[in-house]
């Protein structure tokens, strides 16, 4: 089982203990590794039922937290029909290894010491759970941000394996705009005094301004403006947008490690499938799966065009994309609109 507490308590988590030691993108050995895990519904006899969801960057395996909308009976992750899989990232702190699992070596949490990680590296971990489960076929491999960014790396990986993909609000490479904020963020994380010593709660301040930082991201102005707007013309200072961003920053501090977040931020910076692969282009070729790229209209981390790049040098591609005033968060919150996009390009499923 785990080796660190998990910040928060998750129902129904499954482990898998994988005592080989693991070799990351770097070179270096993790020398074992924990996976984290949901599963949802029922695996059939021939075993070709599987939905395999990737989560996004602070979310977990439980499906239900953040995209409960499209899971259960009669929905898109039709529980009555499929078998919903879900794994926590290597990195985060919700059942897989991460910076503060305990190194098997010496028993004291990595900390700092935990060794750099790619999505490369996490859609190899997602892949190594897959084999434990025995499945060789997944009906549907879906995800949002850099849960699509995982998606793309394990067809890669095993193309035969993907009957069909859906990306949503992903992009083949981080872009720099992203990569600037995911900078923002760290400095944010190491300005925090006491984000270098070991222990879970380091760098919990920095931890919040760095998400308040990245919500700027997530959102649009003009949500900002609708939303957050005070009605009292008057006032001087305790503004409503302020104690929103206060308000989102230390929810995340209460429910993740500072260092996790860093670390995860370093693996969104190296996403890159062209990477060692003849370019995007080429890598892209590769994936023959039907697939449907979802946009979101107003994304202003992840735009329309990045996600319209995809369709185009996809081989078996749809391009869709879905008008929201919740920018980025729109792959999470516009669920009726992905629902029926995706059944209406996918008669399949």
């Amino acid at each position: 089982m785990t080796t660190y507490n998990i910040p928060i308590n998750i129902q129904d988590l499954q482990y898998y203990e994988h005592e080989k030691s693991v070799q990351l993108e770097s070179g270096v050995l993790l020398p074992r590794l924990t996976i984290g895990y949901h599963t949802f519904g029922t695996l059939s006899k021939t075993r070709d039922n599987v939905i395999w969801v990737c989560h996004a960057l602070t979310a977990n395996s439980d499906v239900r937290e953040w995209w409960g909308n499209l899971l259960g009976p009669g929905k898109l992750f039709d529980t009555d029909k499929y078998f919903i899989v879900c794994a926590n990232m290597l990195g985060s702190c919700y059942g897989t290894t991460c910076p503060r699992s305990r190194n098997p070596k010496d028993h004291i949490s990595y900390g700092l010491e935990f060794p750099i990680f790619t999505m490369r590296d996490i859609a190899k971990v997602n892949l190594l759970l897959k084999d434990h489960l025995n499945i060789d076929e997944f009906a549907l491999l879906i995800g949002g941000s850099c849960g699509g960014h995982q998606c793309l790396e394990m067809a890669l990986k095993e193309p035969a394996l993907v009957k069909n993909m859906v990306l949503l609000a992903t992009s083949a490479r981080e872009s720099a705009w992203a990569i600037a904020l995911h900078e923002a963020g760290r400095m944010a994380l190491t300005a925090d005094p006491t984000f270098r010593e070991n222990n879970d709660r380091a760098g919990a301040i920095g931890l919040k301004a760095a998400r308040a930082q990245a919500l700027l991201g997530y959102r649009t102005i003009q949500a900002y403006v609708k939303q957050q707007t005070d009605t009292d013309d008057d006032k001087i200072d305790d503004f409503k947008a302020a104690s929103y961003v206060q308000y989102q920053g230390t929810k995340l501090e209460r429910r993740f490690y500072a260092q996790c977040y860093y670390y995860l931020l370093k693996a969104l910076d190296s996403h890159n499938i062209g990477r060692n692969r003849n370019g995007i282009e080429a890598a892209l070729r590769q994936l023959t799966m039907p697939t449907v790229v979802i946009g979101i209209e107003s994304d202003l981390l992840i735009p329309i065009p990045f996600q319209q790049m995809l369709a185009e040098h996809l081989p078996n591609a749809h391009f869709r994309s879905i008008p929201s005033e919740a920018g980025h968060d729109g792959f999470l919150i516009e669920t009726e609109a992905i629902t029926n996009t995706i059944r209406a390009a996918m008669p399949q499923l």
